[in-house]
């Protein structure tokens, strides 16, 4: 007890100098990522930047640093609901929905297990079949995930607003079909914005020496994402760099 107000103890334990630097790890993060409350908070209460650190910047760093996401937005609180029905109802909408959850978390090993169990109680569902499909390709299982994917297209090739074809692409992509992939790019960026698809896109047109095409759709996200909400700027971060990197390259050459 007597060492909790010894000052030259505190003075020289590691958690002191340590804890002013987490803080300001912390509150760089949420100023980055937009999240002024969190801030605010930090700033008034100090032991906030912990629950930070486990809400906020843990739960995301994972997944959101990638630029792979599906449509909508996941609820961490859900899980525990979700787990309950699935105990007394075992129903496969509650599967599918703990496995989108997952997705979203980064947890695909999990996700995997639960679209599973929504298929063996729903197998013609779409959209599990679909994200199915981008679960096992974001497991690195890209030749498992293409048939899944391509039955999902070829059945509605604007299913999930375009998330399932930028998917067949990418599938197509790991498993060294470049003609196949730049001809889904090629329909993806003709109906949607997408920086992940223009940026793909681009690299592919690089790589096969199609220069002004690709320089032109490096231009177009890097232009674009000055214009972008926020929370889209964030998402699609990992893929502005990657325009970036590419438009440095195509411009050296």
């Amino acid at each position: 007890m007597q060492a909790f107000f010894d000052f030259e103890f505190w003075f020289d334990h590691p958690l002191t100098w340590f804890y002013p630097v987490f803080m300001v790890w912390m509150l760089v993060d949420a100023a980055r990522r937009g999240e002024w409350v969190w801030f605010a908070f930090m700033i008034v209460f100090p032991v906030n930047p912990i629950l930070y650190f486990f809400l906020v910047y843990r739960s995301s760093a994972s997944f959101g640093s990638t630029g792979f996401e599906l449509p909508g937005q996941h609820k961490r609180e859900r899980i525990a609901e979700l787990e309950k029905q699935i105990h007394l109802l075992d129903k496969a909408h509650h599967h599918f929905e703990l496995a989108d959850i997952q997705f979203q978390r980064g947890k695909f090993k999990l996700a995997e297990e639960s679209y599973l169990r929504a298929l063996e109680r729903e197998p013609d569902d779409i959209d599990a079949r679909a994200h199915y499909g981008q679960c096992l390709l974001r497991l690195n299982r890209a030749a498992e995930a293409r048939p899944w994917l391509e039955a999902v297209c070829f059945e509605n090739p604007k299913h999930d607003y375009g998330y399932s074809l930028m998917a067949l692409a990418e599938a197509r992509t790991a498993r060294g079909d470049t003609d196949g992939a730049i001809a889904i790019w090629e329909q993806v960026v003709g109906q949607h914005s997408y920086a992940r698809a223009r940026t793909q896109f681009a690299e592919l047109l690089a790589a096969k020496g199609q220069a002004p095409r690709a320089r032109q759709l490096a231009e177009e996200v890097i232009a674009e994402d000055k214009h972008t909400p926020e929370y889209q700027r964030r998402q699609e971060k990992p893929w502005v760099s990657r325009a970036k990197k590419l438009l440095a390259r195509v411009e050296k050459a």
